[in-house]
């Protein structure tokens, strides 16, 4: 008993040792978030210093893409390199998931990245938006947890939240602002402990949706944009296939409260960088800067994600994201061309964190390992991405895109992406594309046969964890359709934030 009580503390002090060695990790998650907002992506209007200076310092890929339309199911895929016919989370989960009688955990049968670096010795701190269900209770390993009891936003200064163990009515003070603060406190809290940390920074801004749309920002941006055009936000007629957020679509007061709201998350940013420096801790820090999901705000005539409109859409600016990775110690300055995606985020990170042999491998993940370009090297990489929302999926190549619909059946969507990267003409069933056409449904049908989880598989049958939010007639999920909101206008009262 003896020996095995020495091989025991050697085994973890063995473990400390190693974990003493690690990087620290920040994730820094937005919501709602298209790439085109940040001036590192080539907007001039919308003000993001911070994160510009971390693009250019870090490594920035031009092309990070998100393989679904909302914010639970691409949450669930960064954190387990899964895609939603893999862990089962189709759509934004209900609030009744989050709390009460009903609320459970959505990821609890898989690994997840929190889960894994946590058994590595991490220490693991939340702040923000969980939107994964049973969010009173911290999950995979967080000893640290301030978030929100709901996944949407009513107001970034009204809304619930939950902090030290307590639902408190009302945020204590503009909820970016507030996720920052708690962001920090984790840092300080940790700064010279015995473990890496790990801390999941998981705004529920920009939130470019809900009502909240049509109230002026009041945060310290607010000023700024009030007189501000912002024609990176283009004036088109809307699309005939969309079917919410109409109130917002060339509005000016949304415009601009979109602006202050990505300008705000750049302050918490900056904010989290210089208490990094402060500390000494800039060098032995992963920053990773994503979004959950892209967005649109007025291209093509579309405003907001692939869940707004009818059909459901699978638009190239409704998938991409803002995708920054920041390590002074191993990831060179430079951009990528490379097509990545959500669900490649898992091995990669894991992979450039040294800890390659903790990459799941149950369920098979779908996903392709860019660590070496973080690391300055050059390989082959092949532009291929998949994308699934419900009964919507799509598959993107170099040169095309295909969409497929099922319940209700169709439209098809074909497109070639070289001579029309904003998706204008549609090319299904084209005789002259009919051999393309074929061959991209093959090739879509492929990947999710290998990697689809019956139990999940919505073309097949599967279900779904979450509501569907478009479910055919005869499913249960079903609702009728509602009418299309009214126009709104200032002279009704609603753009004041209570």
């Amino acid at each position: 008993m003896k020996w095995f009580g020495m091989v025991c503390l050697f085994v973890c002090w063995h473990s400390v040792s190693k974990a003493k060695e690690r990087p620290n990790l920040i994730f820094i998650l937005t919501d709602n978030h298209g790439a085109w907002t940040l001036g590192c992506y080539g907007n001039e209007d919308i003000q993001t210093p911070n994160i510009d200076r971390m693009a250019n310092e870090g490594m920035q890929f031009m092309r990070g893409m998100a393989n679904n339309a909302v914010c639970s199911p691409t949450r669930a895929t960064y954190l387990t390199g899964l895609i939603p016919s893999q862990h089962g989370i189709h759509s934004f989960l209900d609030g009744k998931y989050m709390m009460g009688d009903q609320a459970y955990y959505a990821l609890e049968e898989f690994e997840t990245l929190p889960e894994i670096l946590h058994s590595e010795g991490y220490a693991c701190g939340l702040s923000g938006k969980w939107h994964l269900g049973d969010n009173m209770n911290p999950q995979d390993g967080f000893s640290y947890w301030a978030t929100m009891p709901r996944g949407g936003t009513s107001s970034m200064y009204n809304d619930p939240v939950i902090l030290d163990g307590e639902l408190v009515k009302n945020s204590p003070k503009y909820m970016t602002d507030l996720w920052t603060e708690r962001g920090i406190d984790f840092i300080e809290k940790n700064k010279d402990g015995e473990k890496p940390f790990f801390l999941f920074l998981s705004y529920n801004g920009p939130y470019c949706l809900s009502r909240l749309l049509l109230r002026p920002a009041k945060n310290r941006w607010a000023e700024y944009y009030s007189d501000k055009y912002l024609p990176s936000f283009p004036r088109d007629s809307q699309h005939p296939w969309q079917y919410s957020n109409l109130d917002y679509h060339n509005n000016i007061v949304s415009i601009r409260r979109v602006a202050a709201e990505v300008s705000g998350v750049d302050d918490g940013v900056g904010q989290i960088f210089e208490t990094l420096r402060k500390h000494q801790l800039d060098k032995d820090t992963i920053v990773v800067f994503a979004g959950d999901q892209g967005w649109m705000g007025g291209q093509n005539g579309f405003f907001g994600m692939g869940d707004h409109t009818k059909p459901m859409t699978a638009h190239d600016m409704m998938m991409h994201v803002p995708f920054l990775f920041w390590h002074p110690r191993g990831i060179p300055a430079g951009k990528s061309d490379a097509m990545v995606t959500n669900y490649d985020f898992l091995p990669s990170l894991l992979d450039y964190m040294g800890l390659k042999e903790r990459i799941p491998t149950k369920p098979i993940l779908p996903g392709r390992n860019f660590a070496p370009i973080l690391r300055g090297e050059e390989i082959p990489w092949k532009t291929e991405m998949f994308y699934e929302m419900e009964s919507c999926r799509s598959v993107r190549t170099e040169k095309w895109k295909y969409v497929e619909r099922r319940s209700p059946n169709g439209p098809g969507e074909l497109y070639d992406m070289e001579h029309d990267p904003m998706e204008r003409v549609n090319l299904f069933g084209q005789t002259a594309h009919a051999e393309i056409q074929k061959q991209l449904a093959a090739q879509l049908y492929q990947f999710f046969d290998e990697y689809a989880d019956p139990e999940y598989d919505i073309w097949k049958g599967g279900r779904s964890k979450a509501r569907r939010h478009h479910a055919p007639k005869d499913h249960p999920d079903y609702r009728e359709p509602k009418p299309k909101p009214w126009r709104a206008t200032a002279e009704k009262g609603i753009f004041y934030e209570k």
